[in-house]
């Protein structure tokens, strides 16, 4: 399935797009130079195979993974997300390995979702976030305080708020642009609660992480 899903990315290649996608990400990672819609239709018959068999392929995925390309990354992505009510606990060390390997800000965001999902039905993920928001490893703490975007009236404002604390005074942008995107979130959902957060914390947050976090408050 795998070499099936690489010769149709090899067909479809755009060599120019490739090298715009490229430089998009710092060329950290080659591409093929397929646009999103594109990508998705080779591999759709795939990600409704699985869903109708209930079963993730985890063997796919690892090759998917290992691939140097990143559309094949963007696939396992969105593999795991069409069969995320399929995940449980015991399948995190699986993902962890995602998400400390090629990391940049594209998989991660979309990982996370992954652990936003699992939390609400696993209440173990909180103590797991919990300590992932102390790792050394920045991109695994931006999963962690991500990971309950959109949740809206079921936010956990009390692992939020942990979560966020953990990571003040902290120089890393795409921490600090995490908790900007995480607190402006959840402001149009609880305005009053995202400003007194701001309020109570000023000194110690990042002005890009209040910029953002105050946006519609």
């Amino acid at each position: 399935m795998y070499q099936s899903i690489k010769e149709k990315f090899i067909t479809l290649a755009d060599t120019e797009k490739a090298q715009q996608l490229e430089g998009y990400m710092r060329n950290q990672f080659p591409f093929y130079g397929l646009q999103s819609p594109q990508r998705r239709e080779v591999y759709k018959d795939v990600l409704k195979a699985a869903k109708k068999n209930k079963e993730i392929d985890w063997q796919l995925l690892d090759e998917a993974w290992n691939d140097d390309h990143r559309e094949f990354q963007y696939f396992v992505c969105d593999y795991l997300l069409n069969m995320k009510k399929y995940l449980n606990y015991e399948d995190i060390p699986k993902i962890e390995k995602y998400v400390r390997s090629k990391e940049w800000w594209d998989t991660i965001d979309s990982l996370m979702k992954l652990f936003g999902d699992l939390g609400l039905r696993d209440s173990r993920v909180d103590q797991l976030m919990l300590d992932w928001s102390v790792d050394p490893d920045f991109w695994v703490r931006r999963v962690a305080i991500e990971h309950q975007l959109l949740r809206k009236e079921k936010m956990n404002t009390d692992l939020l708020s942990k979560i966020i604390c953990n990571n003040l005074n902290s120089n890393e942008f795409f921490i600090n642009k995490a908790i900007g995107w995480a607190l402006r979130d959840y402001s149009k959902t609880n305005p009053t609660w995202v400003k007194n957060f701001i309020e109570e914390h000023r000194d110690n947050l990042d002005k890009l992480s209040i910029s953002e976090g105050s946006k519609y408050i």
